[in-house]
């Protein structure tokens, strides 16, 4: 399913969901936008950015890569939950994540429509990053799977079978780049 734009459902939400109080003469109090692909794993996010003249900049990023392919569902419910987020920050004035005013207003959407669903967690699939890195133990071989090098990481079965649990420069791992692999 192709991307659709994020500024009329905004609008539409804030209507039926939060009385128009995301707005201030109609114009937003945030802007709404999605990634530029590098958002990969969550559907989006609010946030409130200060920069270094004290000027404040709200927004929420919903993730291209994750919900391009979804059904628009998926958009609207991620899009309603960010929603939810910036009208505590911002007409609550509260500092609050996953709060008694969070599941007021999520319960309060939930009811009053069913076209989707407003959840604390989404179970949208997220693709899985390959490692980068294949740690290697010297000792027994074992191989582990990781994203970045571990400083001082050591293979936890030959720690645990030949020196009781406890690290052991003899256990450290080295890395090897997962690319040569095959």
């Amino acid at each position: 399913m192709s991307l659709v734009p994020l500024l009329p459902l905004f609008h539409l939400f804030n209507r039926k969901f939060f009385e128009s109080s995301l707005t201030q003469r109609s114009i937003p109090m945030l802007s709404v936008r999605w990634s530029d692909g590098r958002l990969r794993k969550t559907a989006g996010f609010y946030r409130r950015v200060s920069n270094r003249m004290g000027q404040t900049k709200n927004e929420i990023v919903l993730s291209r890569p994750v919900l391009e392919y979804l059904p628009q569902s998926a958009t609207e419910s991620t899009l309603c939950h960010e929603m939810i987020h910036a009208w505590i920050d911002l007409v609550l004035k509260k500092e609050e994540a996953h709060g008694p005013n969070f599941h007021e207003r999520m319960n309060f959407i939930n009811e009053v429509q069913d076209k989707f669903q407003v959840t604390i967690r989404h179970r949208f699939p997220i693709p899985a990053q390959p490692p980068r890195w294949f740690g290697e133990c010297p000792n027994c071989g074992l191989r582990f799977p990781y994203k970045r090098r571990v400083q001082n990481a050591a293979c936890r079965y030959c720690c645990d079978t030949h020196y009781g649990g406890n690290w052991h420069a003899s256990c450290m791992l080295s890395y090897i780049p997962a690319l040569k692999e095959s």
